[in-house]
């Protein structure tokens, strides 16, 4: 199964209303990052232990750690959890910049580092969101 296979079919899975709102949350991203890489992290370890949700990536980027090694990752990350839908906007050096400049403004939603978690998209203003996802793609751009 290619990724796009899997995309599909976790987010089929998925019980409404999280099913449509993580459909919604696939189609902005690829509006935002059109043609960009996609992957799909199954939440496995090398010993096919669950160790965290499934993860839907967007984009691409380089981290560069201190030793000179490098990784290649995903931008944006989109996953459902017990209680609802995260979207994980990686590799902003500023680890308070989300919530300082998106927290208040887009509603009923925890934003931390790099995770804005909420319940479903109602509860979020969504222009807010697509703002904050924009402005984790330029970030990362351009490092």
């Amino acid at each position: 199964m290619n990724v796009e296979e899997q995309i599909k079919e976790y987010i089929a899975g998925q019980p409404e209303p999280k099913h449509s709102d993580m459909q919604a949350l696939h189609e902005l991203t690829l509006q935002v990052l059109p043609g960009c890489k996609l992957w799909f992290d199954t939440g496995k370890n090398s010993e096919n232990k669950t160790v965290n949700n499934p993860t839907i990536g967007y984009g691409f980027y380089t981290i560069k750690y201190a030793d000179g090694k490098t990784r290649d990752f995903f931008q944006i990350g989109l996953s459902a959890n017990k209680t609802g839908i995260s979207v994980y906007i990686l590799g902003i050096k500023d680890k308070t910049y989300l919530a300082q400049t998106y927290g208040k403004k887009l509603g009923k939603a925890s934003v931390t580092g790099y995770c804005i978690k909420f319940k479903t998209l109602k509860e979020i203003n969504i222009d807010v969101l697509e703002a904050a996802i924009r402005y984790g793609v330029e970030a990362t751009s351009e490092n």
